[in-house]
């Protein structure tokens, strides 16, 4: 049952001139895998070869391996995979006036955009593609609820957070037990706000890396479960 679904917004003519005159830039960065993708459909389609000299960035190693797939060489946080992590990075840090392209959603934090932008870069955002929470009728989400006890959930945005917990009001109270998986600190805190109790941000978003910290956190659980009480040990 997705709760997150994407589509590529229309080209307007202020997406297609940024686009070609894409060498005028000094700096891309895509805030997501999906973002490098169709930044790099559109580019294709406009340009017969990527223009050089450009220094690429992604949020996070999904997103950065998706551009090394195209034959670029693009820059990632060495440790994290957030914005910030992103904003930590040495080519970001002095933007005299530089130019700097954003492909990112129609919506998404301002994060990125305001702090190169403090640093004196010339920032232009680029909107590729829209994101929506599927329409479900209310029997198809008792279905999908009622009496689901999940032992994990994974939600790897503040917005999949906001999606279920919207979808699964009625039945939220049958969740707020579950181990919670998030992305960031941040999303964290949103979700221990919508009554979640035991929430997770893993040490990376692989997939080995989820499943490591999952099985880490679960088997530490069992752990203390297991572990007689005070009173009992005396």
């Amino acid at each position: 049952m997705p709760l997150m679904a994407r589509e590529p917004l229309p080209t307007t003519p202020e997406r297609r001139s940024t686009l070609q005159d894409l060498d005028h830039f000094a700096h891309i960065i895509a805030v997501s895998p999906y973002a490098a993708s169709v930044l790099l459909d559109e580019i294709d389609h406009w340009w017969p070869q990527v223009p050089m000299g450009i220094q690429w960035y992604g949020v996070g190693a999904g997103t950065a391996a998706v551009f090394a797939h195209h034959g670029l060489s693009p820059n990632k946080p060495d440790n994290g995979w957030t914005s910030e992590a992103l904003l930590a990075l040495p080519g970001l840090q002095n933007l005299n006036h530089e130019k700097v392209l954003l492909a990112r959603g129609e919506d998404g934090r301002e994060l990125i955009r305001q702090t190169l932008e403090q640093r004196g870069a010339r920032v232009t955002v680029l909107p590729l593609y829209r994101r929506f929470r599927p329409y479900y009728a209310a029997n198809d989400l008792e279905d999908n609820f009622a009496g689901f006890r999940p032992e994990v959930i994974i939600a790897l945005s503040g917005e999949t957070l906001n999606n279920l917990v919207e979808a699964s009001s009625a039945f939220l109270a049958t969740l707020n037990n579950a181990l919670l998986v998030v992305p960031a600190e941040r999303v964290s805190e949103q979700a221990r706000k919508a009554g979640f109790r035991n929430v997770l941000v893993p040490d990376g978003l692989a997939d080995q890396d989820l499943v490591t910290s999952v099985a880490s956190w679960l088997m530490q659980e069992a752990g203390d479960n297991g572990k007689p009480s005070k009173d009992a040990r005396d």
